[in-house]
């Protein structure tokens, strides 16, 4: 099999590939989403999509995964594919923007069709529950390596950024966090299992975007990060985007942070560190004024106020114990040691 019929047979949505349902004409092209952007899809030098609507802004965010470096060899494929366009649509979330479409990037060291095959599974299913259409990328022989760059569009007066925190602000996380962490150390160890195990693993492997609650947090939130890098270093990100005149500090509450119950077993100022250090999670970090509290436990049930922000300068911890320290620990940081 060539390149240009691995494209016809895997990633050409529409056309007769494993997996893929058949149509023609707007289904081929937007990948069977139904996703109203594309013009032109997948076949020409480039994509064509439609413009954002009026008052609405362009977001676009990449992200590369690297067998050995972002997921482990040996992952199940659909896994794979799934967590490749899921980091990028939770980068969307913390947007608060609507996915329109995304490209692929891919290196393979050979044509593996039962790979190929769980790969795409996992990756178009993603993306048609969220009807983000795939429209154009590359294929290359080499190293496994995945490239997705996603594009979405938002109001451009209701865009959450990681800059607007200020004095005040309650501090949230949408989630429990750790869990696909310590799915890392295990898998590190050779550790596997049922249980707790399983629940870790499926928190690394098959991250879940945010994107309605993202969506709902416009005019509300005012500042958003997504925790890929964990709490404490993207946390960081937000009090320097948004410190200005002002240096800002946040003051967290230990019992506040929601551990990830995978992490029962540990003991808990180790589940505390994981949650604090850990990345991967992919839950929203964000700030709101305490008028709004009401509203985001409703729009979020598993959403929980870990602190405020005020002026100052880095993170402080108030432990069980009511001892208040600063946190230490910074998030992953690709090029570190």
């Amino acid at each position: 099999m060539g390149e240009f019929e691995l494209i016809r047979r895997y990633f050409l949505r529409g056309a007769s590939s494993p997996g893929a349902g058949g149509g023609s004409g707007a289904d081929a092209a937007d990948g069977g989403t139904g996703a109203g952007a594309v013009v032109l899809g997948i076949g020409d030098d480039c994509a064509l999509l439609q413009p954002p609507e009026p008052g609405q802004l362009l977001a676009v965010s990449s992200d590369m995964l690297i067998e050995g470096r972002h997921f482990f060899a040996g992952t199940e494929p659909a896994a794979i594919g799934h967590k490749a366009l899921a980091v990028n649509l939770s980068d969307l979330a913390a947007m608060g923007a609507q996915p329109l479409g995304f490209t692929l990037a891919i290196a393979l060291p050979a044509i593996d069709e039962n790979w190929l095959r769980g790969f795409c599974g996992g990756m178009f299913s993603l993306a048609a529950r969220y009807r983000c259409p795939l429209v154009g990328g590359d294929t290359t022989r080499g190293p496994l390596a995945i490239s997705i760059t996603v594009m979405g569009q938002v109001p451009a007066a209701q865009a959450l950024r990681r800059d607007r925190a200020q004095p005040g602000d309650e501090v949230w996380v949408s989630g429990p966090l750790g869990g696909a962490s310590l799915a890392v150390e295990w898998r590190r160890q050779g550790i596997t299992g049922s249980g707790p195990h399983e629940s870790a693993a499926r928190r690394l492997d098959w991250p879940e975007p945010r994107l309605e609650l993202g969506q709902q947090l416009r005019g509300i939130a005012r500042a958003a990060i997504d925790l890929s890098d964990g709490l404490a270093g993207d946390l960081r990100h937000v009090l320097a985007a948004s410190s200005g005149a002002l240096e800002l500090c946040a003051e967290l509450t230990a019992e506040d942070i929601p551990v990830d119950p995978c992490l029962a077993h540990l003991p808990a100022t180790q589940a505390l560190s994981q949650a604090l250090s850990g990345g991967d999670d992919y839950e929203l970090l964000f700030t709101a004024l305490p008028q709004d509290h009401q509203a985001i436990r409703a729009l979020c049930p598993t959403a929980r106020m870990i602190g405020r922000i005020r002026v100052g300068s880095g993170i402080l911890l108030t432990g069980r114990d009511g001892k208040t320290a600063p946190v230490e620990a910074t998030g992953f940081d690709h090029f570190s040691g």
